[in-house]
Formats: C-alpha cells, sequence, structure tokens
C-alpha cells in the first residue's frame, strides 16, 4: 500500500475540482461528527493530545474523501503521528497539496 493522495474525478480521468484548503477550523469541525470524536470540545487546542480509534480514523478519512474528493492512506507511522489537531491538519493540508510520497504531483 503506499503513501498517497488523488482526487476522486483525478482517478476517474478528470481534473481535480479547486478544493478548499483543509484547515485546523475545518478538520476541528470534522473531528466533531459524533462517528468520529464524541464530545469534542470547541476549544480544543492546535496542540492538545488527541487520540482517534481506529474506526474514528476510518470515518475521518471517509468523510474527507467524500466532503473534499481526497483520498489518502496514512502509513501506520503516518497514523501514529495523528497525536493532536495540528499533526492531522498538517497531514491532510499535505495531502490536499499532493506533497506526500506518490502523490500526483511527484514524478
Amino acid at each position: 500500500m503506499s503513501t498517497g493522495a488523488t482526487a476522486r474525478d483525478a482517478r476517474e480521468g478528470e481534473p481535480a475540482p479547486a478544493l478548499s484548503p483543509l484547515t485546523t477550523g475545518t478538520v476541528r469541525e470534522l473531528l466533531a461528527d459524533r462517528k468520529i470524536f464524541p464530545g469534542v470540545p470547541d476549544e480544543l487546542g492546535e496542540d492538545t493530545e488527541l487520540i482517534l480509534d481506529s474506526l474514528g480514523l476510518v470515518w475521518l478519512l471517509h468523510v474527507v474523501e467524500e466532503r473534499f474528493g481526497l483520498v489518502v492512506e496514512p502509513t501506520y507511522e503516518d497514523i501514529a503521528g495523528f497525536t493532536s489537531l495540528r499533526r492531522l491538519t498538517g497531514y491532510l493540508s499535505a495531502a490536499q497539496a499532493g506533497r506526500l510520497e506518490g502523490g500526483p504531483d511527484e514524478r
């Protein structure tokens, strides 16, 4: 399984749509979904320790794909680094920008 980020439309042979950037506010909103992280506080600091269970992570990645057309396949090392809102947002932002290994912009 390779680490990568692609847009669903690009997989279908169409150009990827312009996406709004994934910000900490956006990721905080996604985490507030009761299926991902029930009871996430509004004042969750960007560097506050965050512990996502595997089902929550799977659902978060599903929602990111549905809302943003962004498919990510994090490695175990990536997942181990999802310890705060800032780190999770950084990963998703990098994926969105195509900067992850195997992304569509890498040659």
